[in-house]
């Protein structure tokens, strides 16, 4: 391990004051370690994991996240989850009672480019944590997947049982770690939640979205906003659907992160489960421009350009399963509440964490 910090578990009196922060009670308060915690989505549930009750850890080696975003007292090790002998180590000597991963690349167009990086960061990375976490006998993971394991459906509301169909190394990598998980599930007994994202936006007042390069759309947009791009690409105007633009499924990234946290109490009586994530309402990217515009009273200089190459016109999720298992009700992702909390965050850090 390159660095392990350890402090108390008392809450950041910022957090205590923030009023989207709120925790919400009940559930049982257990020992996390979160993977990816200096990251966008990470930072996020460490956040409401910290305001749950929970004590808190992060395990992240700041390749694309951020020290600024890790509260200056929860514990911090700086670990690469390639480094198997330093991921046991820092398993063991945090012993948790849960790991949330977080971790891992998340850029389709990249795996695209070099699909061994992603095989070596999320499936070999992966590995290493699993074991890690097998060997110091944590009893819980949940792991943090993708609606790329899916492919391309033909469904318009798109269910777990629909079959995966990865068309990208990305996607692909997710799946073999679900699959991974599943045998140490069935063999070794771990208790195991997976959930499949569809597009996550948002922030919160302390924490948001600062990718380098950024890639999704919302605050893609808003970077032209900001004078940081010149303009903004609608990518198809041809597709049939009701603008002629596609329409994904955009879910908040609190209410994201609070389905992990429910995911906790599940696996104390369950040993596998796999949910979608998402609101089951999609937003077309005209109406993602419309939002913007009336968010930050400016207008979007607009750029039509052709379809991008396995673009689906529609990708929305049915999360059923999420609600009635878990008990899970997204309150945070209308388009006005994701732009609107995206937009308030850059307003405070026009300039990201600058780390």
């Amino acid at each position: 391990m390159d660095s392990v910090s350890r402090c108390g578990v008392s809450l950041p009196s910022t957090l205590l004051a923030t009023g989207d922060l709120t925790p919400d009670g009940g559930g049982l308060l257990v020992r996390v370690l979160i993977t990816g915690g200096a990251g966008y989505i990470g930072s996020v549930a460490v956040e409401r994991a910290l305001a749950a009750g929970h004590e808190v850890g992060v395990l992240d080696n700041l390749w694309r996240g951020h020290r600024g975003a890790i509260p200056d007292d929860v514990a911090f090790l700086q670990v690469d989850l390639r480094d198997a002998n330093a991921t046991r180590d820092a398993v063991a000597s945090y012993q948790p009672d849960a790991i949330l991963h977080f971790a891992g690349a998340t850029l389709v167009p990249e795996s695209m480019k070099d699909p061994l990086l992603y095989f070596e960061v999320n499936v070999v990375g992966s590995h290493n944590l699993i074991a890690a976490a097998l060997a110091a006998g944590v009893p819980k993971f949940v792991f943090s997947s993708t609606a790329a394991t899916y492919g391309d459906p033909a469904a318009d509301s798109i269910t777990e049982d629909i079959p995966t169909n990865p068309i990208n190394p990305y996607g692909r990598s997710k799946l073999m770690v679900e699959q991974m998980l599943e045998w140490h599930s069935q063999i070794h007994g771990m208790h195991v939640a997976i959930f499949r994202y569809f597009n996550v936006a948002g922030a919160t007042s302390l924490r948001g979205e600062d990718h380098t390069p950024e890639t999704h759309v919302i605050p893609v947009a808003l970077e032209v906003v900001q004078g940081k791009r010149a303009e903004f690409t609608v990518f198809g105007t041809d597709y049939a659907t009701s603008d002629g633009t596609c329409i994904r499924d955009y879910v908040h990234v609190v209410d994201l992160t609070d389905a992990h946290l429910l995911a906790l109490d599940w696996l104390e009586e369950n040993r596998w489960g796999i949910f979608n994530l998402g609101t089951q309402f999609g937003s077309s990217v005209q109406e993602i421009v419309r939002a913007v515009e009336m968010v930050t009273d400016q207008t979007l200089p607009v750029v039509l350009g052709a379809r991008r190459e396995g673009d689906p016109p529609r990708l929305v999720a049915s999360s059923d399963r999420a609600r009635s298992e878990l008990g899970w009700n997204p309150t945070h992702s209308t388009l006005d509440q994701m732009v609107g909390s995206a937009w308030d965050w850059i307003n405070v850090h026009p300039n990201g964490y600058e780390d």
